[in-house]
């Protein structure tokens, strides 16, 4: 990778957050910079968010294990830290008046913050609509009024790397480092649908986990991860689009933590309930959030509640 004769009258860091960037100009090396930060956040001790047990089928710590969970806690804030100084290293200073901040590129601002915290968390509720309608059945919700559960989950570590971890590292990379040199080069739109490719690659790794740790059989294995390949892809074009419109970095990280929890929408357990009334009321919730999330989408991520002037989606 090299760096420009125009950057090196940069000296530090810090001097280079408070330069001004312009997508008109972009930056540069976009070749270069996603691999290296694709070969750094696939590492070995990246945050994972999938197993179920401590240890595998050979008897090593599996990735559920604590002391491996707390090893990639380190590795991964490491990559986020790493990542600060390369994306920075290959912008390009300008001093127009279209231009913004590094850390408004990265969508770290206070402009907009408010709303960029509630809504796009509300929208993606009302998309989860029937799941949440199947949590309030089971009870679930009387456990979250239970601060007993919050102060246990605080300290599980799986807990908090599905919910904490996970959300702010995997969005920080593909989302607030990987859109800014996406965007310039490409545009808003086939940004939203390029970035999610590598996070949805990312996650292909869950195959040799299930293979070697689970013992589970390959052509198994494959569909189950081809699957999760295709969710994962399919929610970080939505994370995308998100970024992109509100242009924080909050609104997906919370939107992120909120899925992880959900998991995906157990239909099966809609089918198998026996009252016949209730099952169609549970599917009508379904239908229904799926519509009213379609409805409220555009209007609801408009660039205007959240100040946005840096991305135009």
């Amino acid at each position: 990778m090299r760096k420009s004769s125009q950057t090196n009258s940069y000296p530090g860091i810090i001097s280079k957050l408070g330069k001004l960037f312009s997508i008109e100009d972009g930056l540069r090396d976009l070749d270069d910079v996603l691999t290296f930060l694709w070969r750094l956040f696939n590492l070995p001790g990246k945050e994972q968010t999938a197993g179920s047990s401590h240890l595998d089928h050979t008897g090593n710590c599996g990735i559920d294990h604590p002391e491996i969970i707390r090893r990639r806690f380190v590795s991964v804030t490491i990559v986020c830290i790493l990542a600060i100084p390369i994306i920075w290293w290959f912008g390009t200073p300008s001093s127009k008046d279209s231009a913004h901040t590094f850390l408004e590129w990265l969508g770290l601002r206070f402009s907009g913050l408010i709303t960029a915290l509630v809504i796009p968390l509300l929208l993606t509720m009302v998309l989860f609509l029937g799941p949440l309608s199947l949590h309030y059945i089971d009870g679930v919700f009387r456990l979250y009024l239970e601060p007993r559960y919050w102060v246990t989950s605080c300290k599980n570590y799986i807990w908090l790397r599905n919910h904490v971890a996970a959300p702010i590292s995997e969005e920080f990379i593909f989302r607030a480092c990987m859109l800014p040199l996406l965007v310039p080069h490409f545009g808003e739109g086939w940004s939203i649908f390029i970035a999610p490719l590598f996070f949805g690659v990312a996650h292909l790794h869950h195959l040799i986990e299930k293979i070697t740790q689970n013992n589970e059989e390959v052509a198994d294995a494959i569909k189950s991860s081809v699957f999760q390949m295709a969710f994962t892809s399919l929610f970080g074009a939505y994370s995308a689009f998100l970024f992109l419109r509100t242009g924080h970095l909050v609104a997906p990280v919370l939107v992120h933590a909120f899925c992880n929890h959900m998991g995906f929408p157990a239909f099966n357990e809609v089918l198998a309930l026996e009252d016949t009334t209730l099952r169609r009321r549970v599917i009508a919730a379904f239908v229904v959030g799926l519509l009213a999330w379609m409805y409220l989408l555009f209007p609801l991520t408009s660039p205007f509640l959240y100040s946005n002037e840096i991305y135009h989606c």
